[in-house]
């Protein structure tokens, strides 16, 4: 009898929200570990109640994850389960990944760091006045790191008043920059002056691709628009946008920029741009 060479354990990472499915950070995980020749795997969990993240976030330990993503909805809610925040997540108050350390659970965001280098590779943000749609657990993250990179004025557009005057507060209690909520109620009128729209909303993503309600003859030429949906690459709300002759930066290059980081904390390894941009590039089938 012939002995057989078993392979070893695949270590495992992971993402938890919901939905997932149009989510291509796994496919974009999997084929940058190839490159990089580790035997780990990604795995997307869509985890359809709040009331099921204690049992989820416990199972990221229990099961020897090497590290987790965690999505929306639950970039706020999950904290309570982690064993330890950084300083990122006490000021913002959302989590957005977690590394795990001697079984203890880390949270970490860098959802605004992601954007923040996303927008900069178009347009300086240092003096410019944001506009918002949409303030949940990325959004709030977006937000703040937009303010300590130097934006003079944030406007958090939406249809929940707690929601946005929290993170309006939160925003400037943890830069010092003047934020303020304004009611989204019908097609969205975008204040003059604006130097960067940002849609931080779901409207937009596939499969159904909905149109987010903007008064386009309110938007400048000169605003750089942002979406921060990652599939499809080019959003309704992007492709208006260019259509209009305004510079665009879509979800799937900030999708990269935090990506790359979360690989580092997670591996060691500091990688190739070029490796992430080639992976999602195939994940998405472009």
């Amino acid at each position: 009898m012939s002995n057989i060479i078993l392979p070893p354990q695949k270590q495992m990472t992971t993402m938890l929200g919901h939905p997932v499915a149009e989510n291509p950070i796994d496919r974009m995980f999997d084929e940058v570990y190839a490159h990089y020749g580790l035997h780990w795997q990604f795995w997307k969990c869509d985890v359809t109640s709040e009331n099921n993240i204690p049992a989820a976030v416990a199972g990221v330990r229990a099961l020897g994850f090497a590290g987790a993503c965690i999505t929306v909805p639950y970039k706020v809610v999950s904290i309570p389960h982690l064993d330890e925040i950084d300083e990122d997540v006490k000021a913002i108050g959302a989590v957005n990944y977690m590394t795990i350390k001697d079984g203890r659970l880390i949270g970490h965001n860098n959802d605004g760091k992601g954007v923040v280098k996303a927008i900069q590779k178009v347009t300086p943000i240092a003096g410019k006045r944001v506009v918002m749609l949409g303030a949940g657990g990325a959004g709030r993250a977006m937000a703040v790191e937009l303010a300590w990179a130097g934006a003079s004025h944030l406007t958090l557009i939406t249809r929940r008043e707690a929601q946005g005057t929290e993170v309006a507060q939160t925003v400037t209690r943890a830069s010092g920059v003047p934020a303020e909520w304004v009611q989204w109620s019908g097609e969205v009128c975008v204040p003059e002056g604006t130097d960067i729209l940002m849609n931080a909303t779901h409207l937009g993503a596939a499969p159904q691709l909905e149109p987010v309600p903007v008064n386009w003859g309110t938007v400048s030429k000169s605003t750089t628009v942002v979406d921060v949906i990652t599939n499809p690459r080019i959003t309704p709300f992007l492709n208006a946008s260019r259509d209009m002759g305004c510079p665009i930066v879509n979800g799937v290059e900030m999708l990269v920029q935090l990506a790359m980081q979360i690989f580092e904390a997670w591996t060691g390894i500091k990688p190739d741009e070029a490796v992430f941009q080639r992976a999602v590039a195939k994940a998405l089938g472009e």
